[in-house]
């Protein structure tokens, strides 16, 4: 006979997921199926016994030495005001099985912290007495976190509760361990709500509160509730004053500080040590079925041997494939002769990312026809890279990649139009072929600081510090019937990462190989690594 399911072991599963991270009254009332638990009351007495003491020793993280810059100009842009931001909690993938945690953006980059640490953290900014020591000072806020305290081997928690508990989830960093990783004073969760209502109103001198509303509607929920709890409840206005806030929190990782910049470095390293491993494993998976994804499989092996994970789904794309601009199903077959681009970037545990694109023969040798494309739009990226100087646009850069892709077009007799007239607003014949932009800012997301206004991102100058992508490419669609037959099926996409600095444009990506005799060199070198001989 199995086991029996008490009342007290529906009531104990029914709080565990009411007190979890995103948990719901109606997930609350259901019961746990799928396992029992022991309850007995000698099982608890000898669960607390009998533990080594596991205290951690815990370092500050490197990126604690940058972000007290980051949040004194969080602090001046709102002064006065309570700026919440959450670190986010995890999605379900299916049923009780959650995605790996990411932190929201905004949290990372202001506390420092990567990986997953802190599901359900919330960082605040709390603003100073006009009158206190610290305004005097200067000082605008005062960071505080909110996190969940340690469930360790001390407490009942450690073994009863699967959400926080060590005893399920391994070793957490609780509040001192917060406060030393990041140097910021760190709370109590359960003490949230009273920080966040203190001093909260709607008249003149009253503090206000802004949160990043679409990172956990919990918080968001919280941070409503105190708002009209104190006078201070118009949706509108809210609404506007927390996406100006998500606004600048984009803005200002535009420019990179000396430790982005490491980091970004070391996404790169480990990117490159990707695409090495794939291209070892390029001749073996040659016509074999699902091959993209066996090619997939070696690179995103390495995003989790060198860093976090890839940092984005990476295209991996063969044949008629590479012209679908968000191939990500990889399910073909890569087969020998074809043209194979590879969209790829690994994420550090610091949570930056690389975004590289190459192209190879799968053979290991363009032919003509390959190298006549493939040299078109490593011309255009070069373009590119040298009207990226200190002050242009990203406006600069799309019109020179532009220009060289709607050159080669015409000589090639593709456009219907001559040059200029394709170039101009009215044409842009031209862009059936790359429709797609050539260019964007790069960081702890891969389209990073998206929430800026088009006039600081697509019409602001490049200033040193910031970090991009060039990346234009030519797409002929299998069923593109205005073009010879020879070109369809080819896809050719060329993406490096750029770093602007004071004396002009840094290709980070230098050591990726792009030009036609080094790819081809390379693959040589990969497959003589693997034990295999390429043409």
């Amino acid at each position: 006979m199995g086991e029996v399911v008490t009342d007290k072991d529906r009531e104990y599963e029914a709080e565990e997921r009411a007190s979890a991270p995103g948990a719901d009254q109606a997930m609350a009332d259901r019961v746990n199926n799928r396992s029992l638990r022991p309850r007995s009351e000698a099982f608890k007495e000898f669960m607390r016994s009998g533990w080594a003491d596991d205290e951690p020793d815990i370092e500050p993280l490197e990126s604690s030495k940058f972000t007290p810059t980051r949040l004194k100009a969080l602090g001046a842009a709102f002064p006065g005001e309570r700026l919440v931001i959450p670190a986010g909690q995890p999605k379900v993938r299916n049923n009780d099985c959650d995605y790996m945690f990411r932190p929201d953006t905004a949290f990372a980059y202001y506390t420092g912290l990567g990986v997953d640490y802190e599901a359900g953290a919330v960082l605040v900014l709390n603003p100073v007495d006009p009158d206190s020591p610290e305004a005097k000072a200067g000082e605008t806020h005062v960071p505080e976190l909110f996190v969940a305290p340690r469930a360790d081997n001390s407490t009942t928690d450690f073994f009863m509760n699967a959400h926080y508990g060590e005893y399920w989830v391994g070793p957490r960093a609780g509040l001192k361990e917060m406060t030393a990783m990041t140097g910021i004073e760190t709370h109590d969760i359960a003490q949230l709500a009273d920080a966040l209502s203190k001093d909260v109103g709607g008249e003149a001198g009253a503090v206000r509160v802004r949160v990043m509303r679409e990172t956990d509607p919990r918080i968001t929920a919280l941070v409503e509730s105190v708002r009209e709890a104190n006078g201070a409840s118009d949706p509108d206005h809210n609404a506007a004053a927390d996406d100006k806030l998500h606004e600048f929190t984009s803005e200002a990782r535009m420019v990179k500080d000396a430790y982005e910049i490491g980091e970004m470095r070391k996404a790169v390293a480990a990117t490159k040590a990707g695409f090495d491993r794939l291209l070892s494993s390029l001749p073996n998976a040659l016509d074999k079925p699902r091959s993209e994804r066996i090619l997939e499989g070696a690179f995103n092996a390495v995003s989790r041997e060198l860093g976090n994970t890839v940092g984005y789904d990476s295209i991996v794309a063969s044949g008629p494939h590479a012209p679908i601009l968000h191939w990500m199903r990889n399910t073909g077959v890569v087969r020998s002769g074809d043209m194979l681009l590879v969209d790829a970037g690994v994420e550090v545990d610091s949570l930056y990312t690389a975004d590289i694109t190459r192209t190879f023969p799968t053979n290991g040798r363009f032919t003509d026809l390959q190298k006549r494309l493939y040299q078109a739009v490593l011309d255009s990226q070069q373009a590119g890279f040298e009207a990226a100087k200190p002050e242009a646009t990203y406006s600069d850069i799309h019109h020179a990649c532009m220009r060289v892709i709607a050159e080669r077009l015409h000589e090639w007799g593709l456009l219907p139009v001559d040059v200029e007239e394709s170039l101009s607003p009215e044409g842009q014949q031209h862009r059936r072929w790359l429709a797609c932009g050539v260019a964007h800012h790069l960081g702890l997301d891969v389209h990073d600081c998206a929430q800026a206004r088009f006039e600081s991102y697509q019409g602001a100058p490049i200033r040193p510090g910031m970090i991009f992508t060039i990346e234009p490419g030519l797409y002929f669609r299998e069923d593109d019937l205005l073009i010879p037959p020879e070109y369809r099926g080819i896809g050719i996409r060329i993406e490096d990462d750029v770093l602007m600095t004071e004396d002009g444009p840094e290709w980070i990506s230098a050591g990726i190989p792009k030009r036609i005799d080094e790819v081809e060199e390379w693959m040589r070198e990969r497959a003589a690594a693997a034990g295999k001989d390429i043409a």
